[in-house]
């Protein structure tokens, strides 16, 4: 069992507690070693995981808690401040900015040396639909999660062939960061209408494709993002 264990490719994934991270370390506990670096482990307990202790706001990584080879690198921290420009703070654009982007950056600093030597892995990050298409109240957010796209693009260039990047762009997925907005049935189906595919997102939308870009299924694809977001980036009804 351990020489099988030993086999599997080593998986990093920051956050992953709840909504899209938890559904994605569901999908591929069994098939790699999962490593899971999160405030809080309630709902991992059950799961076939390696669990770190970290706050990606208020710690350091402590990157001798990881395998040597890392096969694969998830970041899930973020934000959704939605709030009119004139209204927001500096300091919220600093945060989101925080959260979003300069938090990954410092660990994958420290690990993509990990995912060098494995000699092929792949690195999945998130961006949203609203960096494609101008939503108002979005500011902050688009502009941290276009960080993520500009950088995931040089990365994919820097570190070719050895190591894949890539960025999923939801919509609006019902997750408990997004729950204030689908609180209720209402709201979940207003929500639901604004897209071609007339319903919000679900975690394991994401998780499906989180999975596949973790894959040797997706080994020709590099420097892109996608969008899974009910076809709202693309299609135009009205």
């Amino acid at each position: 069992m351990e020489n099988f264990k030993a086999m599997k490719k080593n998986i990093l994934f920051i956050g992953g507690s709840t909504g899209i991270g938890l559904e994605t370390i569901r999908l591929v506990q069994h098939d790699y070693n999962v490593y899971v670096a999160s405030r809080n482990k309630e709902n991992l307990k059950d799961l076939n995981v390696n669990h770190i202790q970290y706050d990606a706001i208020a710690s350091d990584f402590n990157d001798e808690l990881v395998p040597e080879e890392l096969h694969g690198f998830v970041y899930l921290p973020g934000s959704i401040n939605l709030r009119p420009f004139r209204s927001i703070k500096s300091t919220t654009f600093e945060e989101d900015l925080n959260i979003n982007f300069l938090s990954m950056v410092k660990i994958l600093q420290k690990v993509i040396n990990n995912l060098k030597k494995s000699g092929n892995s792949s690195i999945v990050l998130y961006s949203t639909v609203a960096v494609k298409v101008g939503m108002p109240f979005h500011t902050s957010v688009s502009a941290s999660k276009g960080a993520i796209e500009g950088f995931a693009r040089s990365l994919a260039a820097e570190y070719a062939p050895n190591i894949r990047v890539n960025v999923i762009a939801p919509s609006l997925t019902d997750t408990p960061m997004a729950s204030r907005f689908l609180n209720n049935d209402l709201k979940k189906e207003k929500a639901g209408e604004r897209h071609p595919l007339k319903r919000c997102g679900s975690p394991v939308d994401i998780a499906n494709s989180t999975a596949f870009l973790l894959s040797d299924k997706s080994s020709w694809v590099t420097g892109q993002t996608f969008g899974v977001d009910g076809g709202m980036s693309i299609i135009n009804l009205g």
